[in-house]
């Protein structure tokens, strides 16, 4: 059974993966990013949202993951984004904050704060 950390590893690790990443949410797992409004609930609502993300960013990849916190059902980190966005050409940099909540081997809640303001100006038409 997968720890939190371990759990928020293999989510990055697989990110271009929508397929990978989406199996280790729980049935009812949540992927959530409340100030942009995105919520995915289920495997096949986190693949879907992953899928969507990664047409519009095709080279979307996390890296310099921090730990804050790591606990056997809890993780705290940050993880940053270089990428470019595909409709506007513009640079996606960003950090990601998450907070991983894991039951039963599998994500139950992964929720991710970003800094909406880079998000805005890198999806803008060019």
């Amino acid at each position: 059974m997968q720890s939190a950390p371990e759990l928020l590893r293999a989510y990055l690790g697989n990110i271009r993966s929508p397929e990978r990443a989406a199996e280790l949410f729980a049935s009812d797992g949540v992927l959530e990013l409340p100030w942009i409004q995105v919520r995915a609930q289920g495997p096949a609502a986190v693949e879907g949202l992953v899928s969507g993300l990664l047409a519009k960013v095709p080279d979307f990849a996390f890296h310099d993951i921090r730990f804050w916190i790591e606990t056997p059902d809890r993780v705290f980190a940050e993880y940053s984004v270089d990428a470019v966005v595909a409709a506007s050409g513009k640079a996606y940099r960003q950090t990601y904050a998450g907070v991983l909540i894991a039951e039963g081997g599998k994500i139950k809640l992964l929720r991710e704060a970003l800094n909406t303001a880079a998000a805005a100006q890198a999806f803008s038409p060019a």
